[in-house]
């Protein structure tokens, strides 16, 4: 069975995601650091994916990441080249994006979630290296990214580039993927484990409160504070995940909607700041303050509706690109082929299962159609 745990702590981030950048509610980013939670479960299915197949898991992970940025390019670079967008080789960027692809003034923050697949492009072609390094040594592999960070935070690293900047501060969540996946985490005694990520939350809350920002404590302006609060969160919640979480489905409105948001993640994603810039002027015109409630209400439902619409429209490529049966809405149950001497029943896709970093595979009837591994994101 899928861990539906995880299925559910993406699901979460995600929706936290886009509540955040509507209502811009600093405290959201300290009640669940969406952005290092999807960079652990990123790292996690990463590590899973090496272990079972080396390093053409690489390729793999780019191609179901890369097709529906180019969707997303394919809609908005040539709106944004008709409207000042200067044509330069640096637009090939939208294909590929090692750095930041170019936008115009308005695609600049329509678009801005990209950062999230240049730092994912970046974390997957290291990946390789980086678990060889883990698996040998775990416990300075995993500190070096918090150290670059501290180094940077206190001068002795001056303006590092920014995919540096970025290595430093998600790639710590990113090796407690490795971790969760190799059941490391698993294996700490609760002694260790529960003051270790009490610790981390404690430093990262000082480093919080004492270094506040322009948006006030809102981590995403806050690196450091970030990084440790969101390295202890990680902790109290992978740390002891469960191997499953059959309570998820027990609900079919619940596991539906769980499984969407899971297997439309990057759409839901790349597509949804667009939505929240194109609505802002309605602040204006319709006279509702940033504070008011019922505005606020109302923009996070138009948001949610209008990517809803283009992820029927859209979402789908993320299933041929990770070879699946394409399905405008994901998620409903097919009926197994009847045959001589065979009773009809719902088909249940059973893909490995995982426990602290243990792969067991399930025997999967003829009939069946295997589901393929899980939907990936990220938010910002």
């Amino acid at each position: 069975m899928r861990n539906r745990y995880l299925d559910l702590l993406r699901c979460l981030a995600i929706v936290r995601v886009v509540v955040y950048h509507v209502t811009g509610w600093a405290a959201l980013t300290l009640v669940f650091p969406a952005m290092s939670v999807m960079f652990a479960l990123a790292g996690s299915l990463m590590a899973a994916s090496l272990r079972r197949s080396g390093t053409p898991a690489v390729g793999r992970r780019l191609r179901r990441l890369l097709p529906s940025l180019w969707v997303l390019a394919a809609v908005f670079v040539p709106a944004m080249v008709l409207t000042g967008l200067p044509l330069t080789p640096k637009v090939l960027l939208w294909l590929f994006p090692v750095a930041d692809p170019p936008a115009n003034h308005w695609g600049a923050l329509a678009l801005s979630p990209i950062w999230y697949l240049r730092d994912y492009l970046w974390f997957v072609l290291a990946s390789p290296a980086a678990l060889w390094l883990f698996r040998r040594a775990p416990l300075p592999t995993l500190l070096a990214p918090y150290a670059l960070l501290l180094a940077i935070e206190l001068g002795v690293y001056p303006n590092p580039p920014v995919a540096v900047q970025q290595f430093g501060l998600y790639f710590g969540a990113w090796l407690l993927g490795f971790a969760h996946e190799d059941g490391m985490l698993r294996r700490l005694a609760n002694r260790v484990l529960w003051p270790a990520a009490a610790g981390l939350v404690a430093a990262g809350g000082t480093w919080i409160f004492t270094h506040h920002g322009p948006r006030g404590y809102d981590i995403n302006d806050i690196p450091l504070g970030n990084a440790l609060w969101s390295a202890g969160f990680i902790l109290a919640t992978l740390g002891r995940a469960p191997a499953s979480a059959a309570w998820v489905d027990r609900s079919a409105l619940v596991g539906r909607v769980v499984t969407i948001f899971n297997r439309r993640a990057l759409t839901i994603y790349l597509w949804h700041m667009a939505f929240v810039v194109a609505l802002t002027p309605l602040v204006n015109v319709v006279g509702w303050s940033h504070q008011d409630p019922l505005g606020l209400t109302i923009r996070v439902v138009l948001v949610f509706l209008l990517v809803g619409v283009v992820t029927v429209l859209f979402g789908w490529v993320e299933d041929i690109a990770a070879r699946r049966r394409p399905e405008l809405i994901p998620g409903a149950r097919r009926p197994a082929p009847a045959g001589p001497g065979t009773s009809e029943r719902p088909a249940e896709p059973v893909p490995a299962e995982r426990s602290g970093g243990r792969a067991r595979r399930a025997a999967v009837p003829a009939q069946r159609t295997p589901e393929s591994g899980r939907a990936e994101i990220n938010a910002g």
